[in-house]
């Protein structure tokens, strides 16, 4: 399996390289040269499988045994996926009136990055092991990715974690996941800004190629390959287990499965629209909240920027630049990178692109969106509970709304993603009218000292923010080659 960049001007590298990459050096993101097909027959085969042993079968697809051996690959997943608060890691819930629900956040942060990241993190230590070598991620995140990284990164002595949050735009609970851990490896930085302002100086640093590979600069936003190869066990583990192949005839069409997505940067509905490609029935449906992108690009072909990011009750969601739309571009135009490139470029320059009718009708074609507003987000809160005792976060609501207000084919199964758990949300848990009880780990940070540094909002502040995260990535490094300790 070799990997290429959306916009052409990479081609032939390995799983390795792309898993310390960011970007590709085209500014393109990174995929499969070829999408594989699997087929019924794997399928079956696979309907048993728990969910680590079926991450497994899905990672060695993509990673080639040469450069991960397979008992290799089985010890890094089954480590990373080890210690989650449920034994089969995530889950699906049954609910009232045909609502499935796939819990995917009974990992350390209580958000379902914490799956393909902790994966992602074991690869990475096991390279850098392997070649005596450092790197140093970076990552810009909108409340639940950056908390992830650090506590899947945290005292890993071969990576340095540098995160830029929002200040003011997550929760406290988000906030202090990620201030209060005081590893040596981790640097933090709360900015005057929106998760798309932080996007800014992050790809100015990723472009610059000496700094990259002078620091091992990397990712692991979902932009990175591994963290999208991971997920696309999520849409792949709720059709086995919600469709029963073992009973279906040989040679019968497979049954369809609608996939519900509450949706930000766009990496899950992503993964199930490259699952999609690899052979099993979805149905996907992207659900946005007032930041609605990827709605209007989907309903009217306006892929647009909004001038501002909004504020909502989904805080992970507030996002006016869903960059996984890139891959979903490149699939849908059969790998074309010239149009990719073209698509992708004017909407950085000027925050907007109209898509041509045709490629307008292929993206509608394979993908129905909706938005939700705060409204919509507390009512759904409140009525899944009346019905089903059942509380779901902002983000969880956001995909639940579609169950309520969108009739559908009681022949058709649909399944809606969770994202993280309401622990984590309580300010839109008790706006709803409602309570949920918070994890012993969730209640201690309120006790633990923090650490971060400011990033000011100054009259050049992309620029200056761009130099203060390089200053850091530098003297980090430096202490680190000198065998230093950074902080005191």
């Amino acid at each position: 399996m070799k990997y290429c960049s959306t916009r052409g001007g990479v081609q032939g590298w390995d799983f390795r390289d792309v898993l310390f990459a960011g970007y590709a050096p085209d500014g393109g993101m990174f995929m499969p040269e070829s999408i594989p097909t699997l087929s019924q027959a794997t399928l079956r085969c696979w309907s048993r499988l728990s969910y680590p042993k079926l991450v497994m079968e899905v990672a060695s697809i993509f990673i080639p045994t040469q450069l991960i051996p397979r008992k290799d690959l089985e010890f890094l997943i089954g480590s990373a996926l080890s210690g989650f608060t449920v034994p089969e890691v995530i889950r699906t819930v049954q609910l009232k009136d045909g609502l499935t629900i796939l819990e995917l956040f009974h990992g350390d942060t209580l958000a379902f990055k914490d799956l393909s990241m902790k994966c992602t993190v074991y690869f990475l230590d096991y390279f850098l092991k392997k070649e005596n070598r450092r790197a140093t991620v970076l990552v810009g995140t909108s409340g639940d990715t950056g908390g992830s990284a650090i506590h899947s990164a945290k005292g890993m002595p071969g990576l340095d974690v540098v995160v830029v949050y929002p200040r003011g735009r997550i929760t406290q609970i988000q906030e202090k996941q990620m201030i209060t851990c005081l590893e040596d490896n981790i640097h933090v930085f709360a900015a005057d800004g929106s998760s798309d302002d932080i996007d800014q100086p992050l790809r100015r640093l990723f472009a610059d190629q000496e700094l990259v590979k002078s620091y091992g600069l990397m990712s692991l936003n979902s932009l990175n390959w591994s963290r999208i190869m991971i997920q696309l066990t999520h849409s792949i583990y709720a059709y086995l287990h919600l469709m029963d192949l073992e009973q279906l005839e040989a040679g019968k069409p497979m049954p369809e499965l609608e996939v519900v997505v509450p949706t930000g940067g766009a990496g899950n509905i992503t993964a199930g629209f490259i699952v999609k490609q690899m052979g099993l029935p979805l149905k996907l449906v992207a659900m946005v909240n007032a930041n609605d992108v990827v709605h209007k690009t989907v309903t009217s072909g306006d892929f647009s920027m909004a001038a501002t990011v909004t504020q909502t009750l989904a805080p992970a969601m507030d996002i006016q630049d869903p960059y996984n739309m890139e891959r979903m571009f490149w699939l849908l135009l059969g790998g074309n990178c010239a149009l990719v490139k073209k698509i992708m470029e004017e909407f950085q320059q000027s925050h907007a692109h109209t898509l041509l009718e045709n490629h307008h009708k292929l993206l509608c074609h394979n993908l129905s969106t909706g938005t939700v507003n705060d409204d919509g987000i507390l009512e759904t809160m409140r009525r899944c509970w009346e019905e089903n005792q059942y509380v779901v976060c902002p983000h969880t609501a956001v995909a639940v709304w579609h169950h309520y207000n969108c009739p559908h084919d009681p022949a058709v199964n649909r399944c809606y993603i969770a994202t993280a758990s309401p622990a984590k949300f309580q300010a839109a848990v008790q706006r709803a009218g409602l309570t949920y009880d918070l994890p012993e780990a969730i209640r201690a940070l309120d006790k633990l000292t923090s650490r971060y540094q400011n990033l000011e909002r100054s009259l050049n502040w992309s620029k200056d923010w761009e130099q203060k995260l390089r200053e850091t990535i530098q003297s980090v490094r430096s202490a680190r080659d000198s065998g230093l300790t950074y902080y005191n």
